[in-house]
């Protein structure tokens, strides 16, 4: 039994490790904007569409368009909460729920109606390489996205403890008014952190991409997961995000080796269930970083 769980839980990490990539964009947009980003799951689709069209039509390999990729989609996130989400929600919460709901559907459709609904693939020469972990046999795409995720994740810590952009977020996070009354640009704060959170997800697409598959409906799964990991980590908790996404890969995983792989996500809603019952602010403080 013991060399079925230990692979089951390792590749779990490996899994978690891009849930909580996914989730950290999620959990630092609310933890400063304090919305839920309904749009979460439709960047995190653009930006694989992004990825296969770089490899498909320029050649480039999914790790290296990454730089490019998240560059692309940290400028979108930043115009789109400046010029788009603050435009329309005119600073109501309420309206900023609508806006990125709207740019989800729009994105969604937008998608569909280019790409149709065909999954798409890409072939990389290492997708089937396999790395021995002790018992286990782990993709190397997997764990090269586990490794980036933790490695994204610490440039992520430090750019909010020891920048002064990470100071400005935490402080408009805290207290806006008191914020802007110390000279700092809210709008522009808000814009970066929107900004940020849209490049991690990007970041999350090119390590996904050699081992999915891409439909105008992929981020749906994935942003319900994230969610999930928002909410157990603690609304607003980066280190809680990046906890929660790996215990909830190893989650889905265990339960997928004892109760059938389509069965694997049912541990992550349980887990979800339990934490709002018995501890609905989340298994870490709410806090920004």
């Amino acid at each position: 039994m013991l060399g079925l769980v230990v692979p089951a839980v390792l590749s779990g990490l490996t899994t978690g490790a891009i849930y909580a990539l996914v989730a950290l964009g999620l959990t630092l947009i609310y933890g400063v904007l304090h919305i839920i980003n309904f749009a979460h799951g439709s960047l995190l689709m653009a930006a694989l569409y992004t990825a296969l069209f770089m490899n498909l039509r320029l050649g480039l390999d999914p790790y290296v368009a990454l730089p490019v990729v998240v560059a692309i989609f940290f400028c979108a996130g930043y115009l789109l909460q400046r010029y788009v989400i603050d435009t329309f929600s005119h600073g109501r919460d309420a309206n900023i729920l609508l806006a990125t709901l709207a740019l989800s559907i729009i994105i969604d459709n937008g998608a569909l109606y280019l790409f149709t609904s065909n999954t798409r693939t890409i072939d990389v020469p290492y997708a089937f390489e396999m790395v021995e972990i002790g018992p286990a046999f782990i993709p190397l795409p997997k764990l090269v996205a586990f490794l980036a995720a933790l490695v994204f994740a610490a440039l992520l810590w430090l750019l909010m403890r020891h920048t002064r952009l990470g100071a400005a977020i935490r402080a408009v996070a805290i207290e806006k008014r008191g914020a802007e009354l110390m000279g700092i640009d809210v709008k522009h704060t808000y814009a970066m952190c929107f900004g940020i959170g849209t490049a991690c997800v990007a970041a999350a697409a090119c390590l996904l991409l050699p081992t999915f598959y891409v439909t105008p409906q992929v981020g749906y799964a994935f942003v319900l997961v994230a969610f999930t990991t928002v909410v157990l980590g603690g609304m607003g908790s980066l280190g809680g995000a990046l906890v929660a996404g790996l215990f909830l890969g190893v989650v889905e995983a265990l339960c997928g080796l004892f109760l059938g792989e389509t069965l694997g996500q049912i541990g992550i809603f349980a887990a979800f269930i339990l934490t709002l019952l018995f501890r609905p602010a989340g298994l870490f403080a709410p806090r920004v970083a």
